[in-house]
């Protein structure tokens, strides 16, 4: 399992993750809740935990 912060504004966050879940190879077993970056209003980070999917 890999776990992964992502971090940036919410609509690159948003089409990131849509490309996680699309992809074929990869099982996306969770993705948390954004949450902000002290300091800043604009930029999030987001924790996803995935899997490689089996054949």
């Amino acid at each position: 399992m890999l776990k992964i912060r992502m971090q940036g504004m919410t609509s690159d966050i948003e089409w990131f993750q849509k490309i996680l879940e699309e992809d074929k190879r990869i099982r996306v077993l969770g993705i948390s809740e954004p949450f902000a970056n002290k300091g800043t209003n604009k930029y999030f980070r987001v924790y996803a935990e995935v899997n490689k999917k089996e054949k």
